[in-house]
């Protein structure tokens, strides 16, 4: 890949891990997904409204489809990522959803894009499955795996394959601006779930001083860290870009240990190393 590729893919892993520590941290909130998503609008609409103006992108209906297609996908994912912090530890569903969707990623690039396989890339992908079963317990103690927390971190992995193979395809094939595909997720969060955040206006202002601090690195950080992985994508193939960028699952599970207290075991560890080393093998393997 080309080095400025490498660049974004590493700075975007550490603002990824970033905010999914501090929404971890506002798990217990009901409506943090609809404030840190009109937090989001309301920083990048001065950047959205240059580019519309100065650069007046001429759509089509198939980006329509795919604008209306990433909205639909990333609000399905923050909803589901937060159910599922709600319900199990940040290092057990994190690794889970950022194995599992470089995973699916791949699976789709080679059967439905027609990407080739190779055996480095085969490789990466039985480690990712190997970390999968390590980290989530799965593979030593089934019957004591949380449940939940399994079955939320593979349902979020769906959908982050769903929304990458979709904004790949936007920004490499439509050129459509990578940051008009992150604008369109959260502006679409925002409008649908307005009326069930605006029903108890007090709820709200609470939920938005006592979580004040996740709602801003959330706003900042996730467009950031998605942008910078976009912009990957339009210079480097994206069956590469979208294991590589799983990078943060290391930083992901640290902060869990570390800043959450969560019990991280050496098969956790393991885990999580064989996750990184599977998508490395798949970010390096030659299409």
């Amino acid at each position: 890949m080309p080095l400025l590729a490498v660049a974004a893919i590493l700075l975007a892993a550490l603002t990824h891990a970033t905010w999914n520590y501090y929404a971890k941290r506002a798990a217990d909130s009901r409506h943090i997904v609809w404030l840190y998503s009109v937090g989001s609008i309301v920083l990048y609409a001065p950047i959205v409204a240059w580019i519309l103006i100065y650069e007046r992108p001429h759509f089509e209906a198939v980006h329509w489809f795919a604008l209306v297609a990433t909205g639909v996908l990333h609000m399905g994912y923050s909803l589901l990522l937060q159910a599922g912090y709600r319900v199990s530890d940040l290092s057990l569903v994190y690794p889970i959803a950022r194995g599992t969707g470089p995973l699916l990623s791949f699976l789709a690039a080679t059967f439905l894009l027609d990407e080739r396989a190779s055996e480095l890339s085969v490789l990466g992908v039985l480690c990712i499955v190997g970390g999968i079963l390590l980290v989530s317990g799965l593979a030593s103690a089934p019957h004591k795996a949380p449940k939940a927390g399994v079955a939320f971190g593979l349902l979020i992995g769906v959908f982050i394959a769903g929304y990458t193979i979709n904004d790949g395809w936007a920004v490499k094939v439509l050129l459509i601006s990578p940051f008009l595909v992150d604008f369109t997720g959260n502006a679409l969060r925002a409008v649908l779930l307005a009326p069930m955040a605006l029903r108890d206006p007090k709820e709200l202002a609470r939920e938005a001083r006592q979580y004040r601090s996740s709602i801003l690195a959330v706003s900042v950080l996730g467009p950031l860290g998605y942008i910078l992985v976009l912009f990957a994508m339009k210079i480097a193939p994206i069956g590469h870009v979208a294991p590589a960028r799983e990078l943060s699952t290391l930083v992901g599970s640290y902060f869990g240990a570390k800043l959450l207290k969560e019990r991280m075991t050496p098969q956790r560890v393991i885990g999580a190393v064989l996750i990184v080393a599977g998508v490395i093998s798949l970010a390096v393997a030659r299409p």
